[in-house]
């Protein structure tokens, strides 16, 4: 959603520094004097832009009788909203805060602001999972009043337990009726909420303490875009995930010439795809406001082809029977309905639009157009013919509602995948003088035949929320075969040059050449997800010093060139970490003998990938599941196509410190893969009470004899030295793990055990068992150390 300002190949770096600030500018443009004089330095973003408003009374997205409201809501700043992961081990208890308490607690401020509720779930999301807020974002981080509340979306977002997200941003794979053993393609997935959405639904609709069969491929084209994406969706724990780095058109398929006894599948197709174009984005006026002063009608006319050729891919990598959803969160019909049609008239009877019009039914939105303009150069353009032959290279035919201007509908569509070139001169003839020539000087006003008002538009001021559009799709059969050109490297060169391949069942696979189109809109990303802590506190190490995410390789300083790395290669993808099958038995037998692991109940061997091929300085060992697994051996197959930035959940870490390198395994378990392997785990465990757990989480670090149980005290010295597991329990005796067990990795000292985890985690835990216990409980102990550290050294 909004995200117009791609960089192709040429990727912008450092984005997080390089986006403007939402509803203010820096205090650094002001001249000194201006201070000096007490005159004020800011001024706020003008939300008013008169080609806006011609531009969209003219397309009527709202009666005029609405215009006034909806140009008002557009002005307020964007009220916050979030969503509570469902598979949170604490989710019920997060909804009951805040039913039982930010609810009451907040309500006098609301009222002071005119508002009747403070904070309330969204109606039309199941569960009272996803809530909204009334106050902005702004107010919530300035106002003292809230900061209670702010803290809490905070720590519960960092560890988490809920995502901070747009409403409307959710409704999307809401409709994509997404099952378990789904393969789901996610083809513009940054910053990555809607992704760990689709994970969500995924993980919370297979069994209890199993994998799902299904996974999410994620995919990004911006460098930078794709580290924060990986960021999000590493809170949600998962060893079923892609996270790759390609230009959605150009997304691999990844077929086999021939079948193969050893791979299970021999293509890479999807049950379901979700694609979020890039798109003007002025859907997200109220969370962006610096787009009033940029916005203009050419932003989206520059953007159709390259969102007409994105779902083209999507549909050609959709399995038969499948959906896919094309979404903008743009209001403009030529980056919505006209994208919508233009796939349809490819596509033919291959492809249908469905009606989830009884989906839903508390969420408002409104049916798609049937009629729309066409403005460029300062013009109205009703029908094709009104484009001058000079300006139809950049106004295609596909822009109209009709779209019925060529003598040939096969060459139509080739001529708009090519680029989009399909109204240039070479390439259209009119045809249907029933639309185009019933009078020569008078506007002809064209309307649809297909049946967009299947289509959904949501506009802020229904609910309060943002813009956005929806279409659902299904595919019926294979996509029609096209024409191939004669030499489709002829003009390689050429901008937006596409080819077409033909997959084992006889469908044309739409592939393109194409440097994505830049808009004029900056993308607003999630500021609260930025900060990324080490899950570390045993050895502090630099984050991603073996692409844990994106490796980026930097100018190598002459003077310190024995010390430069190694520019890493994964396959022929520069600058990209390997994906290996760990294979090595003896290291594989150590951890599993350590904890004591089976492979009956949970398989390692084959399930285990590193992001180094040197086995020998492996740091980091990822678990993947079946549905990954098989991915990665296609991908291997057909040469590694995909270009990975991230795979999998990371499992064992090596514990490189002293202790830890001489002990009988040197890996320790991450934080973020304990949840997955804790009810396979049978050794170095220690079920800790209350008391205890709770001592531990506070100090970091408790010495044997400083254990409020002395038999306890025994239990965790009986341990092998290195890492192990502490379970909260009521007693000492073993527990049946399951959904509601909580757990925490530890290290097991020469004298004492230290916590594994982040502050963040350390006070979240606290926090929520502080709500189990009674108010006078005192959880201090006389004689702790209370030293926070994180491992005690020989």
């Amino acid at each position: 959603m909004g995200r117009g300002r791609q960089r192709g190949r040429s990727q912008r770096k450092h984005f997080k520094e390089s986006r403007e600030n939402v509803w203010k500018r820096p205090k650094s443009d002001a001249p000194d004097d201006a201070v000096a004089d007490n005159k004020p330095t800011w001024e706020p973003f003008l939300t008013d832009n008169p080609n806006f408003e011609e531009y969209y009374k003219e397309q009527g997205i709202v009666k005029a009788e609405e215009w006034d409201v909806f140009m008002e809501i557009l002005r307020k700043p964007l009220p916050a909203a979030f969503r509570v992961n469902s598979n949170s081990q604490f989710c019920d208890e997060i909804i009951s805060i805040l039913e039982n308490d930010f609810v009451k607690s907040l309500q006098a401020e609301a009222i002071e602001g005119g508002e009747l509720e403070a904070i309330k779930p969204l109606p039309w999301y199941p569960k009272n999972l996803a809530w909204h807020s009334n106050f902005s974002r702004k107010e919530i981080r300035k106002n003292k009043i809230l900061e209670r509340f702010h803290e809490f979306l905070k720590l519960e977002n960092e560890v988490g337990n809920i995502t901070r997200q747009e409403a409307v941003s959710m409704v999307p794979p809401l409709f994509l009726d997404v099952h378990p053993d789904h393969f789901v393609l996610d083809m513009c997935a940054a910053p990555g909420s809607k992704t760990f959405q689709l994970l969500e639904i995924i993980h919370e609709a297979s069994e209890p303490g199993t994998l799902p069969n299904g996974m999410v491929v994620a995919n990004d084209v911006d460098f930078q875009r794709s580290n924060l994406l990986i960021h999000q969706t590493k809170r949600m724990c998962t060893s079923n995930l892609i996270v790759t780095n390609h230009e959605g058109q150009q997304f691999p398929g990844c077929r086999l010439k021939g079948p193969s006894d050893d791979i299970p599948i021999n293509q890479l197709s999807f049950d379901r795809v979700l694609c979020d174009v890039p798109c003007s984005g002025d859907g997200t006026l109220r969370k962006a406001p610096d787009i009033w002063r940029k916005w203009n009608s050419g932003m989206g006319n520059g953007l159709h082809n390259l969102q007409v050729i994105l779902a083209m891919r999507g549909l050609s990598l959709l399995k038969v029977g499948g959906k896919m959803i094309y979404s903008t969160c743009s209001m403009n019909p030529v980056e919505d309905e006209a994208v919508v049609s233009e796939i349809l008239r490819r596509c033919g009877d291959s492809v249908e639009l469905v009606d989830v019009s009884d989906k839903l039914p508390e969420l408002i939105r409104r049916p798609g157009l049937k009629t729309w303009k066409v403005r460029d150069k300062g013009g109205w353009f009703t029908s094709y013919k009104d484009v001058p032959q000079n300006r139809r290279g950049g106004i295609p035919v596909s822009m109209f509602p009709s779209g019925k201007h060529l003598k040939d509908s096969t060459e139509t569509t080739q001529e708009n995948e090519n680029g989009g070139v399909n109204g240039s001169q070479d390439g259209c003839q009119e045809t249907d003088d029933s639309v185009v020539n019933a009078i020569p000087d008078e506007p002809v006003v064209e309307v649809s035949d297909l049946p967009l008002e299947r289509c959904m538009r949501i506009v802020p001021h229904d609910q309060n929320t943002g813009a956005f559009f929806i279409a659902v799709l299904r595919k019926v059969s294979p996509l029609p075969e096209f024409q191939e050109k004669p030499n489709p490297r002829k003009h390689s060169s050429k901008k937006n040059a596409v080819s077409t391949e033909k997959s084992p069942s006889g469908e044309a696979v739409v592939t393109a050449d194409t440097e994505p189109v830049k808009s004029e809109v900056e993308n607003v990303v999630e500021e609260d997800a930025n900060n990324e802590k080490d899950d570390s506190l045993v050895e502090p190490e630099k984050k991603n010093t073996e692409g844990e995410t994106i490796t980026e390789e930097k100018e190598a300083n002459p003077s310190h060139a024995a010390g430069k790395r190694k520019v890493p290669m994964q396959g022929r993808w520069k600058g990209f970490d390997p994906v290996v099958f760990l294979k090595e038995e003896t290291l594989i037998g150590s951890i599993k003998e350590f904890y004591g692991i089976k492979d009956e109940s949970f398989p390692l061997y084959g399930h285990l990938v590193t992001r180094n091929t040197d086995t020998n300085s492996v740091k980091r060992i990822y678990y993947v599941s079946k549905s990954v697994k098989e991915v990665l051996q296609l991908n291997f197959a057909v040469g590694q196509q995909l270009k990975i930035a991230s795979v999998g959940l990371k499992m064992f870490e090596r514990q490189s410190a002293k202790e830890g390198s001489s002990k009988p395994c040197s890996f320790r378990i991450s934080s973020e893969g304990l949840p997955v392997i804790l009810p396979y785990i049978t050794k170095q465990v220690l079920y800790t009470p209350m008391a205890d757990f709770k001592h531990l989480l506070e100090h970091k670090s408790i010495r044997f004899p400083d254990f409020v149980n002395p038999q306890l005290s025994q239990k965790a010295a009986d341990l092998i030295l290195g890492c192990c597991v502490v379970i909260l329990s009521d007693g000492e005796e073993p527990v049946k793990v399951d959904a509601t067990t909580i757990a925490i990795s530890c290290w097991r000292g020469n004298n004492s055990l230290a916590v594994m985890i982040t502050p963040a985690d350390c006070q979240e835990l606290l926090e929520r068992l502080a709500e189990r216990t009674p108010k006078t409980e005192d959880g201090s102990v006389n004689g702790s150390n209370g030293d926070s550290v994180a491992m005690e050294t020989a």
